[in-house]
């Protein structure tokens, strides 16, 4: 499907979403927060998808914030759904960025609430909200320390000076670095091989993983206990063993 500002196609069992406004770098104005917003509730909605790759048109993952509809009184933000209508939004399905060109403040916050990032060596990261009188509440000044070491984090929220698709590598930001031009084509082929497992495990490994962020050990494991009850009743799981068993491929329903 193709709509002014974001464009979204089928591979397989993975949406492609696609910031499609190379002519601003991508930035992300109200329009396109909406469309997005959308793309991600197309993806959660049809039990065909199974995953999600979010990218940018003409070379640019994105530039974050469209300033110039901001100063018209545009906010780039969706209710309860935060930045690009992507930030603050709860998914169960995995949703791999992946990066070419500049990443910056919010373009580089839409990354961070991906659940993987497959970067261009040529990419470049960063949060220059500071050299504009900000911070980066996009999800930056809370997700970024929890991604890499405190000091690290620091130097990108308090210098504003990006870094390479390469040293994003280096600091684990990225779990591919792939030559510049093949990010898209990187996250796809990730994408396959997350789809080769059962959906509803991968949505309990979000789940788990999300809860248990800055929660005591055993309120974590609390809470697992329930999500695993739902998951053991699943013919899912059973599916797993007997597929097993039988040596073949599972034949995964998501139930």
């Amino acid at each position: 499907m193709s709509t002014t500002g974001v464009r979204t196609q089928r591979a397989g069992t993975t949406l492609l979403i696609t910031i499609d406004r190379p002519q601003a770098r991508n930035s992300v104005n109200a329009v396109v927060a909406t469309l997005l917003a959308k793309a991600l509730d197309e993806l959660e909605a049809d039990p065909e998808l199974r995953t999600g790759v979010l990218t940018g048109a003409g070379g640019t993952f994105s530039a974050g914030m469209d300033l110039k509809a901001a100063l018209r009184g545009e906010s780039p933000n969706v209710p309860g759904r935060g930045f690009g209508g992507v930030t603050e939004v709860e998914r169960t399905k995995p949703l791999i960025a992946a990066v070419e060109g500049w990443a910056m403040g919010g373009g580089f916050e839409l990354a961070l609430a991906c659940d993987l990032i497959v970067a261009a060596e040529g990419a470049h990261f960063g949060l220059p909200e500071v050299k504009r009188g900000l911070i980066a509440a996009g999800g930056g000044v809370i997700r970024l320390p929890r991604r890499i070491p405190y000091h690290l984090a620091m130097e990108f929220l308090l210098t504003g000076e990006p870094v390479s698709g390469a040293r994003a590598g280096e600091l684990g930001l990225a779990n591919r670095v792939v030559p510049t031009g093949q990010a898209v084509e990187q996250a796809l082929l990730l994408a396959e091989q997350l789809a080769a497992n059962a959906p509803l495990a991968l949505a309990a490994v979000k789940a788990v993983t999300l809860g248990a962020d800055g929660a005591p050990e055993a309120e974590a494991f609390a809470a697992q206990r329930t999500v695993m009850a739902g998951l053991m009743a699943s013919a899912d799981v059973r599916e797993g063993m007997t597929a097993f068993a039988e040596r073949r491929t599972p034949r995964w329903t998501g139930r």
